[in-house]
């Protein structure tokens, strides 16, 4: 059996950006919206660093316009992760993208992606878990909102809260408001940082905004203070290997530092962020890391061990999951 074969749990994938593109084209078409200049010509994503990548999710977003996209759009995404081997995915939701932060159009939307999510357990054997977002370019105000949202529909389905976005503006301490109120609701923490902000964007999450787990994070590797810190706290890494290569902040799998990471102690786990836009799957992941470094199925299995223990979920869930891990 392959590597890439194996049940899998991913704890990073942003919703909108999970949208395949010929999704996203069907909807503008449907709405008759010019998105051309979103598209390669050969149907992917088109963009060319960062900030533009930022710009053009936004784009392909922009045809997301009601409860009934985003149930279908969820339908999508679980079809395709299932098809990976996931059995287990907490996705990123933007109030923002739902309903403009608005708490009452937000639970409309969130119950339209519930019932498609349940739907897709039924069929398909796989669990999703929300990750309520703030997005960190849109501001520290947008984000109290973001926050509210998240914690009027705390619950089974709604189990942390996060942000992602441009790391270029505003500081992580800027949104300490947010993160309190989204903890005080009972939800758990995370957010990105150590992907384009460098290893400082890791400490301020860290001492800021007192969160668990690490979107990304790499770049912690540039210090290794930092990364001392990391291991003895037990903060788990979301790492994206395929996507930090396509963005350019490693070369190749080779010369990504998740293996240093691992070897230091650092929780690490495994996501594809936004896998049409990096061309990537969670079996290619599993496949590239394999070939780069040598990882065995024993090693994977570990890997899925860490991720679920560092999953949002209740204990019930879990054991459920953990179950469908051993099945092969």
């Amino acid at each position: 059996m392959s590597v890439a074969d194996l049940p899998k749990v991913e704890l990073h994938l942003h919703h909108e950006g999970a949208a395949p593109p010929a999704f996203i084209k069907q909807l503008a078409h449907e709405k008759n919206v010019d998105l051309s200049k979103v598209f390669t010509a050969d149907g992917g994503y088109a963009f060319e660093n960062f900030v533009h990548f930022l710009s053009v999710y936004e784009a392909a977003s922009s045809v997301l316009t009601g409860p009934e996209e985003f149930a279908r759009l969820t339908t999508a995404i679980l079809e395709e992760s299932a098809a990976n081997g996931v059995v287990y995915t907490e996705s990123f939701l933007s109030p923002d993208f739902c309903g403009g932060g608005d708490v009452g159009a937000w639970r409309e939307y969130l119950a339209a992606i519930e019932e498609a999510a349940s739907a897709a357990e039924a069929k398909h054997g796989i669990t999703l878990r929300g990750v309520i977002t703030a997005v960190r370019h849109f501001g520290p105000e947008k984000s109290r909102a973001s926050s509210l949202c998240a914690a009027e529909t705390a619950g089974d389905f709604v189990t942390g809260f996060g942000m992602g976005g441009d790391e270029g503006q505003f500081s992580q301490g800027a949104f300490s408001y947010a993160f309190e109120q989204a903890k005080e609701a009972g939800l758990r923490l995370t957010t990105h940082a150590g992907e384009f902000g460098g290893p400082e964007s890791v400490w301020d999450a860290i001492k800021d905004l007192n969160v668990e787990r690490i979107g990304h994070g790499v770049r912690a590797m540039e210090d290794p203070d930092l990364v001392k810190e990391l291991a003895a706290r037990q903060v788990t890494l979301e790492v994206c290997p395929g996507s930090n290569v396509v963005l350019g902040l490693f070369p190749d799998f080779v010369s990504h530092p998740i293996q240093k990471l691992r070897d230091a102690g650092v929780k690490v786990t495994v996501s594809t962020d936004d896998p049409p836009f990096f061309h990537t799957t969670m079996r290619r992941e599993y496949e590239e890391l394999e070939k780069a470094f040598g990882w065995t199925e024993e090693d994977f299995r570990a890997l899925n061990a860490t991720a679920l223990d560092a999953a949002f979920c209740d204990a019930e869930t879990k054991k459920t999951v953990a179950e469908r891990l051993e099945k092969i």
